[in-house]
């Protein structure tokens, strides 16, 4: 697969060829599915808790007698059933992720990348720097590309210049290569990747 490489100003500036192993394969909506799910699991705090029946305070000293006074048996007053009680099966501090596999991880990631290419929506940009931190010029340069909502994955390090002019854009996100998931892909319309990145991820996938 042959693609323009363009500059900043959307100035075309060379061509690259990526790789079919990476770029090329079929989209598969199912590996999408499972890898965001899997993401978005690890993200999750697991936090959530509420009280059960033995943690909360009270006595637990039968309320009445079994038998013999016209109303149905009951035990102490933390059962579920009555006000101020536990709850039964209630959530508990957990953690919510779950294993996949280094081999399907990495198939997800390419499935992404070829789902991208497919539609047509990776942009090669030579280089992702600025000379200034300058947030106005850099969003002429979203303009010049046509991007409104955007991922941009750079080499191994962010230009501190480029980074910083792009934060307060909305919908454009900046990523080093060895940051870049398919959540975040997904999630932005478009993907402009570096040479660095390109070189970086075919070597990583290869």
């Amino acid at each position: 697969m042959k693609l323009s490489v363009i500059d900043l100003d959307n100035n075309k500036v060379g061509d690259i060829t990526l790789s079919k192993d990476i770029f090329g394969l079929e989209p598969r909506k199912d590996i999408l599915h499972r890898m965001v799910n899997w993401q978005l699991a690890k993200r999750r705090q697991g936090t959530h808790k509420v009280k059960e029946r033995g943690e909360v305070s009270g006595t637990s000293k039968k309320m009445f007698r079994q038998k013999g006074t016209g109303s149905a048996r009951a035990g102490n007053k933390k059962s579920p059933q009555r006000r101020g009680g536990g709850v039964a099966f209630g959530p508990r501090v957990r953690d919510h992720a779950h294993d996949l596999t280094k081999k399907f991880r990495t198939l997800g990631l390419k499935t992404a990348l070829s789902a991208k290419a497919k539609d047509k929506k990776i942009i090669i940009l030579n280089e992702a720097k600025a000379k200034k931190i300058k947030t106005k010029d850099m969003a002429e340069a979203m303009n010049k590309m046509g991007l409104k909502s955007a991922l941009f994955v750079c080499g191994e390090t962010l230009d501190t210049n480029f980074a910083k002019s792009v934060k307060n854009i909305p919908l454009i996100d900046v990523l080093t290569v060895q940051g870049i998931n398919v959540y975040d892909v997904l999630r932005r319309d478009t993907l402009v990747l570096t040479q660095d990145a390109v070189k970086a991820l075919e070597a990583r996938l290869g």
